[in-house]
């Protein structure tokens, strides 16, 4: 199955334009999830405690990650099926690959 999508950037705004304050603000708290993560390996910590870390960072990201698609499906890709032709073709199948890598993730 080919999974090459064209990804030249869009002029329009992106969905999640309008919560993208909200998106950087868990971002950055995720940053600080890893830094911390890291300071617990210089610092020896028991295995299990890191690992807790990694799996809490993790699906912050996945949470994120989610949101995201949501907005993009919800903006984007409606926007593409009311234009309609091969732009609503690409948008799904766009949509369709970023779903699949997540799964795969």
């Amino acid at each position: 199955m080919d999974t090459t999508v064209d990804t030249t950037v869009d002029t329009a705004e992106p969905g999640y334009h309008s919560s993208k304050d909200a998106h950087l603000k868990r971002l950055r708290r995720i940053e600080g999830q890893v830094r911390g993560v890291q300071r617990m390996v210089e610092a020896d910590t028991y295995c299990i405690d890191v690992l807790t870390q990694i799996s809490a960072a993790t699906k912050a990201l996945e949470a994120v990650a989610l949101a995201l698609l949501d907005e993009h499906l919800s903006h984007c890709v409606t926007d593409a099926i009311h234009t309609g032709g091969d732009t609503a073709s690409d948008k799904l199948k766009e949509a369709s690959v970023a779903i699949a890598r997540l799964v795969r993730s």
